[in-house]
């Protein structure tokens, strides 16, 4: 276990909790500016750690909300930065509805790594609730995010995600300037939610989206065919490989088909599990 000192606090690094903090001041700074947020917006942290990105996001906004697991780090947050609304507890289970206010939130983070598919798939989840959301993952995770049609990166995480988000690849974050020192180096992305749902059945698309990247190396019919009916599909279609598809054409061929049977609602949280850790 690596202990980190900060300001004459010293933490015990969590493994389990996925932390990895951010030591070089500039990094957070750009998040910021990349973010777009301004004074006046309603602003979330998740994790805030040692406050690293705080304080940069202290510079544009006078007050914000954080969510911040760890008891200890809470503490320190709630004495070092007072302005900072602190809700001690898991991201993945505060309600965000209070947050908004009736408005929209712009949400950071440097998220840790095991848990950024959840992360990820509650924001999404909640998108009506949020203007943007520009967070710290792994570099590989992110490449995921930001794929185009055609490559090995492509498939469920970007699908899922660019369908109702515009997904954008901002940076890359060298594994150097954490400590400790992860295995993998971060990067950042920055997500924001369409105005309008291109699916009105999300979770059936999700489902759709889990089926036909089931087997990659597969044809669209042989991953669809045992859960939905394809005869209004075109045949030249079904001879294709999902990876092939666009969002836009995989949203469509999703409204030709109809499903066998009832659905496994099980498979609607399933996603592809990133790993490694982190945390600001």
């Amino acid at each position: 276990m690596t202990k980190v000192e900060y300001k004459h606090t010293h933490i015990a690094a969590k493994k389990k909790l996925g932390q990895n903090f951010l030591t070089d001041r500039n990094i957070p700074r750009k998040i910021v500016r990349e973010s777009g947020i301004a004074p006046g917006d309603r602003v979330l942290e998740i994790g805030p750690g040692f406050g690293a990105l705080s304080t940069a996001i202290l510079e544009t906004v006078h007050s914000f909300t954080a969510i911040e697991k760890d008891k200890e780090l809470a503490r320190f947050i709630r004495q070092e930065h007072p302005e900072i609304e602190l809700i001690e507890g898991d991201f993945l289970k505060v309600p965000l509805e209070p947050i908004a206010e009736g408005g929209k939130i712009a949400v950071l983070g440097n998220i840790p790594y095991s848990i950024t598919s959840p992360i990820l798939f509650r924001l999404l989840d909640n998108r009506h609730l949020i203007s943007s959301a520009t967070l710290m993952m792994q570099h590989e995770v992110a490449l995921r995010l930001a794929a185009e049609p055609g490559t090995k990166e492509y498939g469920i995480l970007a699908v899922q995600l660019q369908a109702f988000c515009e997904v954008k690849y901002l940076f890359k974050v060298g594994r150097a300037v954490f400590k400790p020192r992860p295995e993998v180096d971060s990067a950042v992305i920055r997500m924001v939610p369409k105005a309008t749902d291109p699916v009105a059945d999300s979770e059936g698309f999700r489902r759709f989206v889990r089926c036909i990247f089931h087997q990659r190396r597969k044809t669209i019919l042989n991953n669809l065919k045992e859960e939905y009916d394809t005869s209004s599909v075109p045949e030249i279609t079904l001879k294709l490989r999902a990876e092939a598809l666009e969002v836009k054409e995989l949203i469509d061929l999703f409204e030709l088909l109809r499903p066998l049977k009832s659905p496994d609602k099980s498979v609607i949280t399933a996603t592809e599990p990133p790993d490694a850790s982190s945390s600001v």
